[in-house]
């Protein structure tokens, strides 16, 4: 997990969990965890599912035990890894909520740009519609992560790796109009005297939060009268979806959204063929029928390490 580059608090439940899982073992009288077999470990899926945990808290500590299994392996602790071929519960997948592009566009347009914080909250949407990145990752973008001359910021996603989104022209605009106008308004408010590096500021001349982000998406959103609740995730599936949708390949959008793996970038497909039939349904003179529900059953499951949040 540190190799990754988890969070403190991601940190903190795999140590908490891999704990109970040793509480477990040891309850069943294994003294040495090479004694641990497949037996033993379905024992603890089911002590797991008698504990009335969620589903997909059960399939999460079945995956944190294997990766802390594959651990001891590399350091020659045990021989075998009683998880590899233990199938964990399998989980519906849940398509990602997103906006239609008119509610895009109403988003977009609900800043007030006669202010400093208008032109830097329009900045924000336009870089994280035009980009498809996370939320840490925005927050994280230095000045010198942006060029604008070429339409494109450096980002550090998930396990350090850097990779290029691009800008559109109208987050290209966006982004120099705040440049220029709003952030040194913005920098002047900086108490301590010393210049932030960070792209987004808040009022006091300081990097601009998450949580701070999110209030911003949240008051736009009601300003533009959207009824769903938006957050950074939800522009980033936005963002996917509508990619799909206009024809983009599946690829393109996985090194986009810097997905490690293809399955993680797939459930967009799913929302794509969703939006399709929709089309279909309201379209074609004797389609009928409902509408596709909301859950959607992905009959290969990765594997643990394949999966990443999106």
């Amino acid at each position: 997990m540190a190799e990754r580059n988890a969070s403190t608090y991601t940190l903190r439940n795999y140590q908490r969990e891999v704990q109970e899982f040793l509480e477990f073992v040891q309850e069943e009288g294994v003294s040495d965890l090479n004694q641990v077999t497949r037996t033993v470990a379905r024992r603890y899926i089911a002590w797991l599912s008698s504990k009335e945990y969620a589903q997909a808290s059960v399939a999460r500590r079945v995956s944190e035990v294997r990766s802390f299994f594959r651990y001891l392996q590399r350091i020659h602790w045990v021989v075998a890894n009683p998880f590899e071929r233990v199938a964990g519960p399998k989980l519906p997948r849940r398509l990602p909520q997103y906006l239609t592009v008119e509610e895009v566009e109403r988003l977009l347009a609900a800043p007030d740009l006669s202010t400093p914080l208008g032109i830097r909250n329009a900045a924000i949407l336009e870089v994280l519609y035009s980009a498809g990145v996370r939320i840490s990752e925005l927050v994280s973008l230095n000045v010198s992560s942006v060029n604008l001359a070429a339409g494109e910021i450096r980002v550090w996603g998930k396990g350090a790796k850097e990779r290029v989104a691009f800008l559109g022209r109208q987050a290209q605009a966006a982004l120099a109009r705040y440049l220029q106008e709003a952030r040194p308004t913005l920098a002047a408010g900086n108490r301590h005297g010393r210049p932030s590096p960070a792209l987004f500021l808040n009022q006091r001349g300081e990097r601009l939060s998450a949580r701070g982000v999110q209030g911003i998406l949240q008051e736009l959103a009601r300003a533009a009268g959207i009824e769903k609740k938006v957050t950074p995730h939800v522009l980033r599936h936005s963002f996917a979806t509508h990619l799909l949708e206009g024809g983009a390949d599946l690829r393109a959008v996985q090194e986009m959204l810097g997905h490690a793996n293809l399955y993680t970038t797939q459930i967009y497909t799913h929302v794509s063929q969703r939006h399709m039939r929709r089309v279909y349904l309201q379209a074609h003179p004797r389609a009928g029928g409902e509408e596709p529900a909301d859950i959607v059953h992905v009959p290969d499951s990765p594997t643990p390490s394949q999966k990443e949040e999106s």
